[in-house]
């Protein structure tokens, strides 16, 4: 049974309009076409399995984090349909479903709540959550306080204890010390031998493909290759070494 899928799904939003005449000139003498609308995803199609653990590669910007997005219902799609089954748990960019005012205790609670667990159930699991998180010290003050590792910190420890049967990670692994990063391994590696589903968006290529049998390859919001994740990443490597030699023959004639 698949728990995610994602049927031709477009995310577009409207471009900043040109203020300019100044901006008009620069934008056609780099050959910039005007369009009213950016493209983060455009006509993507994926059906992710249960207990399947899938990685998602592509360069910054390509779309990835837009991706888990529309699949954690943040983001609704443009065009297309997102269909998700089962509870799910999203460790997304710093700041979703935490409030800046509320201390690191409180924020558990709602973080708790927009995952649709009861106060009676978080409360039960706070203990283990904050030991996870590493945060006992700090737990009172405010998130404003908190660093990004700190914050990524209490968020994973929330996802991945109140039991979803899919957990959505954006770039946990590039947060918090070394500690705390094979803490995240250990847990993935739980979470995967155990039945559940993981999709993870990382730039650690090495961790995808430890973790993940399967990887996706976004690449300028479309969908580049899907597939076993080392014939995946090879794919995509091999695109970023071509990328960066066509800018080092660039640099070198200019220069």
């Amino acid at each position: 049974m698949n728990v995610l899928e994602l049927q031709r799904v477009t995310v577009r939003y409207r471009e900043r309009k040109i203020r300019s005449l100044k901006e008009a000139v620069i934008r056609t003498v780099l050959g910039h076409q005007r369009s009213d609308w950016f493209y983060s995803l455009r006509d993507v199609s994926v059906s992710i399995g249960q207990g399947e653990s899938v990685g998602v590669v592509g360069a910054n910007g390509a779309g990835k984090s837009t991706l888990l997005r529309v699949a954690a219902g943040i983001t609704s799609p443009s065009a297309g349909v997102a269909i998700t089954r089962g509870t799910i748990a999203p460790v997304m960019e710093l700041g979703t479903g935490f409030e800046a005012e509320l201390s690191g205790r409180e924020n558990i609670f709602f973080n708790g709540a927009l995952l649709g667990r009861s106060r009676n159930d978080m409360r039960t699991r706070i203990d283990e959550i904050i030991n996870i998180s590493g945060l006992d010290q700090f737990i009172d003050l405010p998130l404003r306080t908190y660093s990004t590792g700190m914050t990524a910190r209490l968020a994973f420890a929330v996802a991945t204890t109140i039991d979803a049967e899919t957990i959505l990670l954006d770039e946990i692994l590039a947060v918090g010390d070394a500690a705390f990063q094979r803490q995240c391994n250990d847990r993935i590696e739980r979470f995967v031998n155990g039945g559940h589903t993981v999709v993870i968006v990382s730039h650690d290529l090495e961790a995808i493909e430890r973790l993940c049998p399967r990887a996706i390859w976004i690449s300028d919001g479309q969908l580049a290759a899907d597939g076993p994740s080392a014939e995946v990443i090879a794919k995509y490597q091999t695109w970023v070494a071509d990328r960066r030699a066509v800018r080092q023959r660039a640099a070198t004639a200019s220069s």
